[in-house]
């Protein structure tokens, strides 16, 4: 009895001790996340106020830096570079004023939320006339990745602004400078290239790219300013001093409604920006899965309207009642599609087999341009020969004049100096024609038969006669040379 007394005793010391030890771990391994992520002690309050406060203002050298930004930004979305983007966003100074309505809802510093407030407007009518003026004047601005980027927002956009604000102000109020986390988060969050394409479509007339544009732009600087006001409070930053209590208290209600009036806005911003992205995403599914996977389905471009709950399938080939039936039906019961499952499908087919039409004129078209092919290459050939053929006997030709007289020369280089000597030569021979004047001696004449432009008179063929003679006469060595003049 007593044994089994020590026994139990014993068992029970063991399970202290292990629920002791585990106790123990779970301290020691809370004790280690806290001190990783705790970096209260290594934040200046004074030093990160100022530093905010110092940015905001708007002027001078801030006002010069800022159109250049613009400038630069333009450019880089006109030409299409993402590179030139990047570097307009780290020299903009549209940061500072966003850090200081945060931080001034944070701490119910209403005067610095004022300033802030004023000195952002003031960026913004700048940044868009400046933008508004390179694409207005610029003559080759056109619609590109870059541009088109930034005119219809989604959840990615709202989540980057966020977090970048995060980042960006845990480096604010680190003890020091941290310089490559806030050219970072300027180039993640992006403020300038949205006004940029705002002013672009001010400047071609397209009010949606300007709204969409405006609408991202809003979106980061409301959820940049939120993470500013997350991260000071969570810090405790010390609230700003009023000599008045009851204008302390003024300014806290009104910091606090205008706090509430922006914040209420961004959340149903979020919702419907998740909504759609959710939208978009479950639409692209159904036309990856459901569409393109299928053989016979040519499809050519696919939309769709949230407002009106429709996608539009356009498709190159016909496109039956029973296949649109079962992408309706697939739609309606896959899970997949909750989101999308009340959204009409619009499909537009090809009335005729044209694709397959297209496909067989295109074989045959291209049969028949072999057989040109092979065609146009065989009389090619055909040609060569003929040519090499010429050439020979015309080689044969002049040796042989040259074998039977000494004093004939080639004819082939003869006729062409004649042709560009005497203009007006249509043709030209030349032969050896015996002769007997009693029908007793024979002699060998020299005759040129020479063919003349009809258009020529008399009178100039005659000089022109005169003057080949001569020269014939001096070519061909030859003491006496007639000419005939063949009509």
């Amino acid at each position: 009895m007593e044994e089994n007394t020590n026994k139990n005793q014993n068992t029970a010391n063991s399970k202290h001790a292990i629920q002791q030890d585990a106790k123990g771990l779970f301290q020691n391994f809370k004790k280690f996340i806290v001190e990783l992520f705790d970096f209260r002690d290594d934040t200046d309050h004074e030093a990160t106020i100022e530093a905010i406060k110092a940015d905001i203002p708007f002027k001078g050298a801030t006002a010069w830096i800022l159109v250049f930004a613009v400038f630069v930004a333009s450019i880089g979305l006109n030409a299409n570079s993402t590179a030139v983007v990047i570097g307009a966003m780290l020299i903009s100074p549209l940061m500072g004023p966003i850090l200081g309505i945060g931080m001034s809802f944070a701490l119910n510093d209403f005067l610095t939320f004022k300033k802030s407030l004023i000195h952002l407007g003031t960026m913004i009518v700048l940044s868009l006339f400046a933008s508004f003026l390179f694409f207005y004047l610029f003559p080759l601005s056109e619609d590109n990745s870059e541009l088109l980027g930034r005119v219809r927002p989604d959840i990615r956009d709202v989540l980057i602004a966020f977090f970048g604000g995060l980042a960006l102000m845990v480096a604010k109020t680190k003890k020091g400078t941290v310089a490559s986390v806030i050219f970072g988060v300027a180039i993640a969050t992006a403020l300038m290239p949205p006004l940029c394409t705002a002013g672009y479509g001010l400047a071609k007339g397209n009010f949606t790219y300007f709204f969409g544009a405006m609408y991202l732009f809003t979106i980061n600087t409301i959820f940049i300013a939120l993470a500013t006001f997350i991260v000071l409070k969570l810090l405790r930053f010390p609230m700003h001093k009023y000599v008045n209590a009851a204008k302390r208290k003024q300014y806290s209600t009104i910091a606090t409604v205008v706090g509430v009036s922006v914040m209420i806005p961004a959340i149903f911003t979020f919702i419907s920006v998740f909504k759609e992205n959710q939208i978009e995403t479950q639409v692209n599914r159904f036309v990856t899965k459901e569409v393109k996977l299928i053989p016979n389905f040519q499809l050519i471009d696919n939309s769709f309207l949230p407002e009106t709950k429709e996608i539009y399938l356009n498709f190159f080939n016909e496109v039956t009642d029973g296949e649109k039936n079962i992408l309706t039906n697939q739609l309606r019961n896959n899970p997949s599609y909750d989101k999308i499952k009340d959204f009409d499908l619009k499909i537009k087919g090809s009335d005729t087999k044209s694709f397959e039409l297209i496909t067989t004129a295109f074989k045959e078209k291209r049969e028949e341009l072999q057989e040109s092919k092979n065609i146009i290459g065989g009389l090619q050939q055909q040609i060569s020969g003929l040519q090499e053929t010429i050439a020979d006997l015309n080689n044969r030709i002049e040796q042989d004049a040259l074998n039977k007289n000494q004093k004939v020369i080639a004819f082939s280089s003869i006729v062409k100096e004649a042709k560009i000597r005497y203009g007006g030569i249509e043709s030209i021979g030349f032969s050896n024609v015996l002769s007997s004047k009693d029908f007793i001696k024979i002699d060998t004449l020299p005759i040129a038969i020479v063919q003349w432009n009809i258009k020529l008179s008399d009178s100039i063929i005659s000089v022109k006669e005169n003057e080949l003679k001569k020269w014939l006469q001096k070519e061909l060595t030859l003491d006496t040379l007639f000419i005939k003049r063949e009509k």
